[in-house]
């Protein structure tokens, strides 16, 4: 039995949510919902007909939100405070597993979360409201590392002048607010035109993928993934930008077994048993529909594949082409 869909506390429609859902048709059995947040895609695998949905989040704050409407699905829901890259610690035999990479609503909407650069707070960037913050880092770390920081994680490509700045800025005060340190960012750039994004758009999220190890947790959480599905089970994966979309594709390309063969000439090496099976090559984008109603969900793309019953095993996280940032102590 499903939730109601018009209370006023319901959450809002995720993005992709429609061809994320027709993608997994029909929904059934014991769901996992890495990436819980606002609760979107919990409740429409619910609705659609999963029978369980394990909601892991490292923010306590959605599970405090999600209090005015979970009770409304009981036990169907389950809990569980944590990162997705444990996962495989929450829950095996899996039906099927939802990761939406994106940064929540929730959490840039907030200013006292220090995520966003159009709202004055403190520079905080913490998901799980714990550890190093992105102050830490700004005020902290050698200059040289927050360059790569900034051009690694945020492809900046004036990561070096803004690090210089940054660095000469805090010799005179510490840089704690997130105004603070976007009018510093935007000090080092040419002025934005007409319909460009931000300037500082890419160093906050170069720094928040720094203060949260996401691109560590994702590459983790691929392996947790192959480790909690049963054969059949279904991995539905939402990225916003490329690093991490580019990480998905070549995870699930060469867990498929569809890496390709370096030299032609060699001998024939008998590769392993595939863990998953591909069902579209091309992510899935937003339609015209959901593009007017969501424009954030510009950049979204959408991979789904299905598990095998072989053996789930490693691979280099070098393989998936994760950016890695030396001295990088958070």
């Amino acid at each position: 039995m499903s939730g109601p869909s018009d209370t006023p506390s319901a959450p809002h429609t995720p993005v992709l949510l429609r061809p994320l859902l027709a993608a997994v048709a029909p929904v059934s059995g014991r769901w996992l919902d890495g990436t819980f947040g606002a609760g979107g895609y919990t409740r429409g695998l619910l609705d659609a007909g999963a029978a369980q949905v394990v909601a892991v989040d490292r923010d306590p704050l959605a599970f405090e939100m999600a209090q005015a409407w979970a009770g409304d699905y009981g036990d169907r829901i389950v809990m569980q405070r944590g990162v997705f890259s444990k996962m495989d610690d929450y829950a095996q035999d899996l039906d099927g597993i939802v990761l939406d990479l994106g940064v929540s609503s929730m959490q840039l909407d907030l200013a006292e979360r220090g995520f966003s650069f159009m709202r004055d707070g403190p520079l905080d960037m913490r998901m799980s409201q714990d550890g190093p913050s992105a102050a830490d880092i700004v005020n902290e770390a050698e200059e040289e590392v927050i360059a790569n920081i900034l051009f690694q994680y945020g492809e900046e490509r004036a990561s070096r002048r803004i690090a210089k700045a940054i660095v000469r800025a805090r010799e005179e005060a510490p840089i704690t607010t997130t105004l603070a340190l976007a009018g510093l960012v935007e000090s080092c750039l040419p002025r934005s035109k007409p319909g460009q994004s931000h300037p500082a758009t890419r160093s906050f999220q170069a720094l928040r993928i720094a203060v949260n190890n996401e691109y560590g947790e994702l590459f983790n959480g691929l392996m947790a993934a192959e480790r909690a599905l049963k054969p059949g089970g279904q991995l539905a994966v939402v990225a916003f930008h490329s690093v991490e979309d580019r990480m998905v594709k070549r995870f699930l390309t060469a867990r498929a077994g569809a890496g390709g063969n370096a030299n032609r000439f060699a001998p024939e090496i008998e590769a392993p048993e595939p863990q998953f099976k591909i069902l579209k090559r091309k992510a899935i984008g937003p339609d015209a529909q959901e593009l007017e109603e969501n424009p954030r969900s510009r950049s979204a793309k959408l991979r789904v594949a299905i598990r095998t019953d072989a053996p789930a095993g490693s691979i280099d996280a070098k393989a998936l082409g994760m950016p890695m940032v030396r001295g990088l102590t958070v």
